[in-house]
């Protein structure tokens, strides 16, 4: 979840309207521990609470986004409550868990799993207000392909990616797992998405970055059963 997290946010912020919520509505500069803890609590409470847990968890959210509205440089109005943006968000973010999750857990994942995944977790994104939202495999890489024409890479972009990607490590202790994570989420990135932010890792180094997420998966899901 952490690895697909970090790849989640640096795809969704190529959207010119999510990165501008960002940017005028958050603090991310100074608190990005603080916005990934809330957006964990988001997903830990839809996908493992109860349904009452869950509604609770949207209706703030989609409160939250009643108030985030702004223009983009160019001129064009933008809302939280887009329907088309909220739509490029949840894809953005379900794809990568998965993917996530194929590479790093279960790497025989059967498709037909995968788009009961997709199913299921689309019902949140249309609780929030989306629409027209991808239920298989096939219509989520088709989105994507399709999506990339509204996509930018700008000086914002570019200090919200900074600000994920270079915050300091809550602890000595913590650095090492926190630059696997990063170095990881990076490494999940599509290609386009990585050359659009200029991010590169290089085939060396993606053997040892998989291996190494792997081994400290399998030592956390151990102490923590």
């Amino acid at each position: 979840m952490m690895i697909g997290g970090v790849a989640a946010l640096l795809l969704q912020m190529l959207h010119p309207a999510a990165v501008a919520g960002v940017w005028d509505h958050s603090n991310f500069r100074h608190d990005m521990q603080g916005r990934l803890r809330r957006t964990a609590q988001f997903i830990s409470g839809t996908t493992y609470g109860d349904t009452d847990q869950a509604l609770r968890l949207i209706d703030r959210v989609r409160t939250i986004h009643d108030r985030v509205r702004g223009v983009l440089p160019d001129g064009t109005p933008y809302s939280a409550n887009d329907p088309a943006l909220l739509t490029w968000i949840h894809v953005a973010e379900v794809s990568s868990f998965l993917k996530a999750y194929v590479r790093y857990r279960d790497p025989l994942l059967p498709h037909s799993e995968q788009d009961r995944y997709f199913a299921e977790v689309s019902e949140i994104a249309v609780l929030l207000g989306a629409e027209a939202v991808p239920r298989t495999r096939q219509e989520v890489s088709e989105y994507l392909r399709t999506s990339r024409a509204d996509l930018r890479f700008d000086r914002r972009t570019r200090q919200v990616a900074d600000a994920l990607l270079k915050q300091p490590a809550s602890s000595l202790a913590l650095a090492p797992f926190q630059r696997l994570v990063l170095d990881a989420g990076v490494d999940l990135l599509p290609d386009w998405a990585a050359e659009m932010h200029g991010l590169r890792i290089a085939p060396l180094r993606r053997p040892a970055i998989r291996a190494s997420a792997i081994g400290v998966g399998s030592v956390l899901r151990w102490a923590l059963t």
